[in-house]
């Protein structure tokens, strides 16, 4: 029953599309009909701008953070990973945006925080090295979520290893069409770094 109740509150955490919601009250401009058409952080960077881009990257990793701690404080006897999953899901199909949501990295990346911010970490270093090595926002992504695995393999965590293989799956998949691009040479690289 708790896991059900905390799974819930972990979905709707993760359904809250802040870069619709920051972009329609503060822009009047509706994140979907431009850019990528994604929720993601990402795509907020684009179209609205660094500072935008921050705060929605922010807001995305807290949706995973919260119902994870929220689960080790209140309800330690649950295995957070699994609500953290929720929460995920939530963020790739939010039922506050006609299920339509982002690619899943940001909000895999808080929930790996509250329960291991260590990992975190290391998977913070290894995008910024991936990106400054390729230039690419989307594949620098996959290689974090495949980090995400090898990491957990070594940590010998076998919740964290499953868990990191869901999150790895679902990230490469959301970025299939980003895949595709690489390979024809028409994905946009990043400039700053």
């Amino acid at each position: 029953m708790f896991y059900l109740l905390f799974s819930v509150i972990a979905y709707l955490f993760g359904s809250f599309p802040s870069a619709l919601i920051i972009g329609k009250l503060f822009y009047q401009i509706d994140i979907r009909e431009h850019g990528s058409g994604n929720l993601g952080a990402t795509n907020a960077f684009r179209v609205l701008g660094v500072k935008v881009g921050l705060i929605v990257t922010i807001f995305d990793i807290l949706k995973g953070t919260i119902p994870v701690v929220m689960v080790v404080v209140l309800a330690p006897e649950l295995q957070p990973l699994i609500v953290g999953g929720f929460a995920v899901i939530g963020h790739i199909f939010p039922i506050f945006a006609k299920f339509k949501g982002g690619k899943a990295v940001a909000t895999s990346g808080g929930v790996l925080l509250g329960v291991s911010p260590v990992l975190f970490a290391i998977l913070i270093g290894s995008f910024f090295i991936f990106l400054k090595l390729f230039k690419y926002v989307s594949l620098a992504s996959i290689l974090v979520g495949l980090t995400a695995v090898v990491t957990s393999v070594i940590m010998q965590d076998i919740p964290l290893i499953i868990v990191t293989c869901f999150f790895a799956f679902f990230v490469i998949y959301r970025h299939t069409d980003n895949i595709k691009r690489i390979k024809n040479k028409t994905e946009p690289k990043i400039t700053w770094l």
